[in-house]
Protein backbone atom coordinates (compact mmCIF):
# COMPACT_ATOMS: atom_id res chain seq x y z
CA UNK A 1 0.00 0.00 0.00
CA UNK A 2 1.78 2.91 -1.28
CA UNK A 3 1.97 6.15 1.74
CA UNK A 4 -1.02 7.99 -0.57
CA UNK A 5 -3.87 5.04 -0.18
CA UNK A 6 -2.46 5.19 3.66
CA UNK A 7 -3.47 8.65 4.09
CA UNK A 8 -6.71 8.31 2.14
CA UNK A 9 -7.62 5.33 4.90
CA UNK A 10 -6.55 7.67 7.52
CA UNK A 11 -8.23 10.44 6.62
CA UNK A 12 -11.62 8.30 6.52
CA UNK A 13 -11.15 6.97 9.73
CA UNK A 14 -10.47 10.47 11.31
CA UNK A 15 -13.17 12.45 9.46
CA UNK A 16 -15.66 9.54 10.94
CA UNK A 17 -13.82 8.52 14.45
CA UNK A 18 -17.37 8.35 16.10
CA UNK A 19 -17.27 4.81 15.94
CA UNK A 20 -20.09 4.13 18.39
CA UNK A 21 -22.52 6.23 16.40
CA UNK A 22 -22.37 2.89 13.16
CA UNK A 23 -23.89 1.41 15.99
CA UNK A 24 -26.56 2.98 17.55
CA UNK A 25 -27.39 4.98 14.70
CA UNK A 26 -26.68 8.85 16.25
CA UNK A 27 -25.29 11.23 15.19
CA UNK A 28 -22.28 13.39 16.56
CA UNK A 29 -23.26 16.56 18.11
CA UNK A 30 -20.23 17.99 19.31
CA UNK A 31 -18.56 20.95 19.48
CA UNK A 32 -16.20 19.53 16.32
CA UNK A 33 -19.34 19.37 14.22
CA UNK A 34 -18.81 23.17 13.97
CA UNK A 35 -15.77 22.76 11.99
CA UNK A 36 -15.30 21.32 7.84
CA UNK A 37 -12.99 19.30 6.93
CA UNK A 38 -11.81 19.61 3.28
CA UNK A 39 -13.15 16.95 2.00
CA UNK A 40 -16.46 15.60 0.73
CA UNK A 41 -17.81 13.88 3.93
CA UNK A 42 -21.28 14.27 4.93
CA UNK A 43 -22.20 15.82 8.26
CA UNK A 44 -25.07 13.74 9.01
CA UNK A 45 -22.62 10.49 8.60
CA UNK A 46 -23.35 8.57 11.93
CA UNK A 47 -19.57 8.56 12.45
CA UNK A 48 -18.83 12.18 11.12
CA UNK A 49 -17.05 14.14 13.68
CA UNK A 50 -17.21 17.23 11.91
CA UNK A 51 -19.09 19.11 8.87
CA UNK A 52 -18.52 18.80 5.04
CA UNK A 53 -17.98 22.24 3.27
CA UNK A 54 -20.57 21.77 1.19
CA UNK A 55 -22.91 21.34 3.34
CA UNK A 56 -22.11 23.91 5.28
CA UNK A 57 -21.77 26.46 2.45
CA UNK A 58 -25.63 25.17 1.49
CA UNK A 59 -26.62 25.89 5.27
CA UNK A 60 -26.01 29.79 5.14
CA UNK A 61 -28.49 29.87 1.90
CA UNK A 62 -30.75 27.42 3.73
CA UNK A 63 -33.30 28.41 6.38
CA UNK A 64 -35.98 31.42 7.39
CA UNK A 65 -33.09 34.55 7.08
CA UNK A 66 -30.03 34.22 4.47
CA UNK A 67 -26.46 34.76 6.11
CA UNK A 68 -23.09 35.31 3.96
CA UNK A 69 -20.62 32.56 4.74
CA UNK A 70 -18.10 34.18 5.70
CA UNK A 71 -16.72 31.29 7.84
CA UNK A 72 -17.17 28.56 5.30
CA UNK A 73 -15.65 30.50 1.98
CA UNK A 74 -12.59 31.85 4.14
CA UNK A 75 -12.03 27.73 5.10
CA UNK A 76 -12.45 26.89 1.35
CA UNK A 77 -9.96 29.45 0.11
CA UNK A 78 -7.57 28.82 2.59
CA UNK A 79 -7.81 25.08 1.72
CA UNK A 80 -7.74 25.74 -2.10
CA UNK A 81 -4.48 28.23 -1.19
CA UNK A 82 -3.01 25.72 0.87
CA UNK A 83 -3.98 22.43 -0.83
CA UNK A 84 -5.59 22.52 -4.49
CA UNK A 85 -6.95 19.58 -5.38
CA UNK A 86 -4.29 17.65 -3.47
CA UNK A 87 -7.57 17.55 -0.93
CA UNK A 88 -9.25 15.47 -4.36
CA UNK A 89 -6.61 13.29 -4.52
CA UNK A 90 -5.46 12.37 -0.56
CA UNK A 91 -8.11 13.92 1.65
CA UNK A 92 -11.87 12.89 0.52
CA UNK A 93 -13.11 9.79 1.37
CA UNK A 94 -15.80 9.40 -1.45
CA UNK A 95 -12.94 9.83 -3.77
CA UNK A 96 -11.39 7.03 -1.77
CA UNK A 97 -14.51 4.44 -2.45
CA UNK A 98 -14.21 5.36 -5.91
CA UNK A 99 -10.68 4.60 -5.98
CA UNK A 100 -11.84 1.65 -4.84
CA UNK A 101 -14.39 0.53 -6.86
CA UNK A 102 -12.31 1.36 -10.18
CA UNK A 103 -10.24 -1.92 -9.13
CA UNK A 104 -12.70 -4.41 -9.46
CA UNK A 105 -11.41 -6.33 -12.58
CA UNK A 106 -13.74 -5.23 -15.23
CA UNK A 107 -13.18 -3.59 -19.11
CA UNK A 108 -12.42 0.25 -18.24
CA UNK A 109 -13.83 3.69 -19.92
CA UNK A 110 -10.43 5.62 -20.16
CA UNK A 111 -10.50 9.77 -20.65
CA UNK A 112 -11.28 10.81 -24.26
CA UNK A 113 -12.34 14.03 -25.73
CA UNK A 114 -16.07 13.10 -24.58
CA UNK A 115 -14.48 12.74 -20.77
CA UNK A 116 -12.62 15.92 -20.77
CA UNK A 117 -16.11 17.84 -22.11
CA UNK A 118 -17.99 16.22 -19.29
CA UNK A 119 -15.42 17.85 -16.90
CA UNK A 120 -17.26 20.98 -17.04
CA UNK A 121 -20.49 19.90 -16.35
CA UNK A 122 -18.99 20.63 -12.40
CA UNK A 123 -18.96 24.21 -12.83
CA UNK A 124 -22.91 25.20 -13.59
CA UNK A 125 -23.88 22.17 -11.30
CA UNK A 126 -22.21 23.61 -8.13
CA UNK A 127 -23.53 27.24 -9.33
CA UNK A 128 -27.04 26.13 -10.33
CA UNK A 129 -27.31 23.58 -6.90
CA UNK A 130 -25.17 25.62 -4.49
CA UNK A 131 -26.64 29.40 -5.13
CA UNK A 132 -29.09 29.23 -7.41
CA UNK A 133 -31.67 27.30 -6.48
CA UNK A 134 -31.57 27.62 -2.83
CA UNK A 135 -31.95 31.51 -3.18
CA UNK A 136 -34.75 31.00 -6.06
CA UNK A 137 -36.74 28.90 -2.88
CA UNK A 138 -35.91 31.82 -0.67
CA UNK A 139 -37.24 34.72 -2.88
CA UNK A 140 -40.85 32.08 -3.33
CA UNK A 141 -40.93 30.79 -0.45
CA UNK A 142 -38.99 32.84 2.02
CA UNK A 143 -37.22 29.58 2.80
CA UNK A 144 -33.97 28.01 1.32
CA UNK A 145 -33.26 24.64 0.59
CA UNK A 146 -29.76 23.07 0.50
CA UNK A 147 -30.35 21.63 -3.30
CA UNK A 148 -27.13 19.86 -3.59
CA UNK A 149 -27.04 17.64 -0.84
CA UNK A 150 -30.98 17.11 -1.05
CA UNK A 151 -31.06 16.14 -4.61
CA UNK A 152 -27.91 15.25 -5.61
CA UNK A 153 -25.20 14.27 -2.96
CA UNK A 154 -24.71 10.33 -3.50
CA UNK A 155 -21.95 11.04 -0.54
CA UNK A 156 -24.79 11.59 1.72
CA UNK A 157 -26.73 8.72 0.39
CA UNK A 158 -24.24 6.33 0.68
CA UNK A 159 -22.17 7.33 4.26
CA UNK A 160 -25.46 8.91 6.00
CA UNK A 161 -29.03 7.62 4.68
CA UNK A 162 -28.03 4.43 4.12
CA UNK A 163 -26.04 3.63 7.60
CA UNK A 164 -29.17 5.57 9.31
CA UNK A 165 -31.99 4.16 7.64
CA UNK A 166 -30.10 0.44 8.56
CA UNK A 167 -30.34 1.64 12.22
CA UNK A 168 -33.18 3.67 12.80
CA UNK A 169 -36.55 1.70 12.08
CA UNK A 170 -38.77 4.48 12.48
CA UNK A 171 -36.29 6.66 9.88
CA UNK A 172 -37.17 3.60 7.66
CA UNK A 173 -41.22 4.52 7.57
CA UNK A 174 -41.11 7.88 6.43
CA UNK A 175 -38.62 7.12 3.16
CA UNK A 176 -40.50 8.77 0.26
CA UNK A 177 -40.05 9.58 -4.01
CA UNK A 178 -36.78 11.64 -2.88
CA UNK A 179 -35.20 8.93 -1.38
CA UNK A 180 -35.84 6.91 -3.87
CA UNK A 181 -34.49 9.63 -6.23
CA UNK A 182 -31.07 9.49 -4.59
CA UNK A 183 -30.67 6.02 -3.85
CA UNK A 184 -31.30 5.53 -7.49
CA UNK A 185 -28.07 7.96 -8.29
CA UNK A 186 -26.08 6.28 -5.90
CA UNK A 187 -26.30 3.19 -7.14
CA UNK A 188 -25.76 4.34 -11.04
CA UNK A 189 -22.64 6.11 -9.48
CA UNK A 190 -21.43 3.33 -7.79
CA UNK A 191 -22.10 1.34 -10.79
CA UNK A 192 -20.27 3.65 -13.17
CA UNK A 193 -17.15 3.88 -11.15
CA UNK A 194 -16.23 0.49 -11.65
CA UNK A 195 -15.40 1.42 -15.60
CA UNK A 196 -15.05 5.40 -15.31
CA UNK A 197 -12.37 6.45 -12.79
CA UNK A 198 -13.55 8.82 -10.08
CA UNK A 199 -16.57 9.86 -12.25
CA UNK A 200 -18.38 11.63 -9.50
CA UNK A 201 -14.88 14.12 -8.82
CA UNK A 202 -14.15 14.51 -12.50
CA UNK A 203 -18.09 15.81 -13.48
CA UNK A 204 -19.82 16.68 -10.96
CA UNK A 205 -18.06 17.42 -7.37
CA UNK A 206 -18.46 21.16 -7.28
CA UNK A 207 -15.18 20.91 -4.32
CA UNK A 208 -13.30 20.04 -7.04
CA UNK A 209 -14.22 22.72 -9.22
CA UNK A 210 -13.35 25.19 -6.48
CA UNK A 211 -10.27 23.58 -5.64
CA UNK A 212 -9.05 23.14 -9.29
CA UNK A 213 -8.54 26.80 -9.37
CA UNK A 214 -6.17 27.04 -6.91
CA UNK A 215 -4.00 24.17 -8.43
CA UNK A 216 -1.01 25.99 -9.75
CA UNK A 217 -1.77 28.54 -6.40
CA UNK A 218 -1.52 25.83 -4.07
CA UNK A 219 1.77 26.14 -1.56
CA UNK A 220 1.34 22.03 -1.52
CA UNK A 221 1.14 19.85 -4.83
CA UNK A 222 2.71 18.97 -7.63
CA UNK A 223 5.04 21.22 -10.12
CA UNK A 224 7.04 20.68 -13.21
CA UNK A 225 10.45 21.68 -13.57
CA UNK A 226 10.55 23.23 -17.10
CA UNK A 227 14.07 22.93 -17.88
CA UNK A 228 14.18 19.05 -17.44
CA UNK A 229 10.60 18.46 -18.92
CA UNK A 230 11.27 17.17 -22.23
CA UNK A 231 7.56 16.88 -23.58
CA UNK A 232 7.38 13.47 -23.69
CA UNK A 233 3.94 13.39 -22.33
CA UNK A 234 4.41 9.93 -20.43
CA UNK A 235 2.68 12.49 -17.80
CA UNK A 236 -0.34 12.95 -19.43
CA UNK A 237 -0.20 9.00 -20.76
CA UNK A 238 -0.57 7.57 -17.31
CA UNK A 239 -2.70 10.39 -15.99
CA UNK A 240 -6.63 8.49 -15.37
CA UNK A 241 -7.89 12.21 -15.02
CA UNK A 242 -8.71 14.35 -17.73
CA UNK A 243 -5.49 16.12 -17.54
CA UNK A 244 -4.03 18.65 -20.55
CA UNK A 245 -1.18 18.94 -18.24
CA UNK A 246 0.47 18.24 -15.03
CA UNK A 247 -0.92 20.78 -12.02
CA UNK A 248 -4.04 21.98 -14.41
CA UNK A 249 -7.59 22.31 -13.11
CA UNK A 250 -8.23 17.95 -13.12
CA UNK A 251 -4.67 17.02 -11.50
CA UNK A 252 -6.03 15.53 -8.07
CA UNK A 253 -1.45 15.76 -7.06
CA UNK A 254 -1.60 11.93 -6.76
CA UNK A 255 1.61 11.41 -7.99
CA UNK A 256 1.40 8.70 -10.60
CA UNK A 257 3.14 10.73 -12.99
CA UNK A 258 6.09 11.04 -11.22
CA UNK A 259 6.43 7.44 -11.34
CA UNK A 260 6.92 7.80 -14.99
CA UNK A 261 8.58 10.95 -15.70
CA UNK A 262 11.81 10.04 -17.45
CA UNK A 263 13.51 13.35 -16.46
CA UNK A 264 12.72 13.52 -12.98
CA UNK A 265 11.77 16.90 -14.13
CA UNK A 266 7.94 16.34 -12.00
CA UNK A 267 8.36 16.54 -8.08
CA UNK A 268 5.90 17.90 -4.91
CA UNK A 269 6.40 21.39 -4.07
CA UNK A 270 8.87 21.63 -1.09
CA UNK A 271 8.58 24.62 1.69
Amino acid sequence: MDKRRIVQFLTAFIYNGNLPGFVNGRIWQGNSKQLCVPGLNCYSCPGALSACPIGSLQSFVSGVGLRFPFYVLGLLILFGLLLGRLVCGWFCPFGLIQELLYKIPTPKIHKNTLTLKLTYLKYPIGILFIIIIPLAFFAWEGVGIPAFCKFICPAGTLEAAIPLITLNADLRSSLGLLFGWKFLLMLFTILISIFIYRPFCRFICPLGAWYGIYNKLSLFGIQVDKVKCNGCNHCIKVCKMDCQEVADRECINCGECLKVCPTKAISFKKL
